[in-house]
């Protein structure tokens, strides 16, 4: 072949962070090799895979057809550097986790496959589902595990778990009273709510679609925590997963607001690259993930150690 592995390697890297520089850190080598590389890659075939822009480097139409091909064929190639290793563990993995799922499902479920397979390395980045899609696009993740619709062509999604976000507000709010709270009283209070990309908020948007007022959006906080602690300060009521909830409400530091006019269901779900090599590794952790949930109707049913 015309080509090497450590060549597409590079040429990945480069894609990834459309740098020379931050390549060559990432793959621990001097910007000299790095470049020297994807110069004799392009040469060899007469070709260019990336718009020069200033310092940085754009993948060209060219690029973004070899780019999955590339990514595929170096994942084959140390799966069968495993095997004739004799290993038995997974190679590196990047799991990217929405904020419900990362802070209360996710960091589990990586904990407890880390046990399984010591030698495995995985690395865990929690974003919003805006960010988390992005990152699959430009396979810079191996998993997405989302709470948000995704309907981009490129990627493949799995229902896992059904998750339900809830309103709810402090003890002493004038909501707090248990009876159901109609969408026009809900519509005069101030809200504390998760900012636009999030799958939380919509979630939340879509459950208001027909809703022709406008809400009163005291704070876009990015932190359920953070959303939390507003509520609780008396700032306004909010909207988020149960399962973020659960222990604050069984300390009654917060109360849920029943509201039968808000269908706030939705899905925790797998994201994939379409054109991405499904390793051994992903199959695992996906595995895990459903063994953590088996036997739960919704997500704040699943038996988890305590959640603070």
């Amino acid at each position: 072949m015309r080509y090497t592995l450590r060549q597409l390697e590079i040429f990945i890297a480069v894609a990834r962070h459309e740098s020379v520089s931050r390549a060559a850190d990432a793959l621990a080598l001097s910007q000299s090799a790095t470049s020297t590389a994807l110069g004799e890659l392009e040469r060899q075939f007469d070709t260019q895979l990336f718009d020069r822009i200033g310092k940085a480097l754009r993948l060209n139409e060219l690029g973004h057809v070899v780019l999955p091909h590339a990514v595929q064929l170096v994942e084959h190639a140390r799966e069968i550097e495993s095997m004739l290793a004799r290993q038995t563990d997974f190679g590196p993995l990047q799991i990217g986790a929405t904020l419900t799922v990362g802070n209360y499902l996710a960091t589990l479920i990586a904990a407890d496959f880390l046990r399984r397979h010591p030698s495995a390395r995985v690395g865990l980045s929690v974003h919003n589902s805006a960010t988390i899609m992005h990152q699959l696009l430009h396979y810079e993740l191996d998993l997405g595990l989302i709470e948000g619709t995704c309907r981009h062509p490129d990627l493949l999604v799995e229902p896992w778990v059904e998750d339900e976000l809830v309103v709810f507000c402090a003890p002493g709010h004038p909501l707090a009273h248990g009876r159901p709270v109609e969408l026009v009283e809900l519509a005069a209070q101030d809200w504390i709510l998760r900012e636009a990309g999030s799958g939380t908020r919509e979630t939340f948007d879509q459950a208001l679609r027909h809703f022709s007022g406008e809400l009163r959006v005291r704070l876009e906080l990015e932190h359920t925590e953070a959303i939390k602690r507003a509520v609780e300060s008396g700032l306004g009521i909010g909207c988020i997963s149960r399962l973020a909830l659960r222990e604050a409400f069984r300390r009654g530091s917060l109360t849920a607001v029943e509201t039968p006019g808000l269908d706030l269901r939705r899905q925790f779900q797998f994201v994939t690259h379409r054109r991405k090599h499904v390793t051994a590794g992903m199959r695992e952790f996906i595995t895990l993930c459903r063994q953590m949930t088996a036997g739960a109707a919704r997500s704040d049913l699943i038996e988890l150690p305590f959640i603070p």
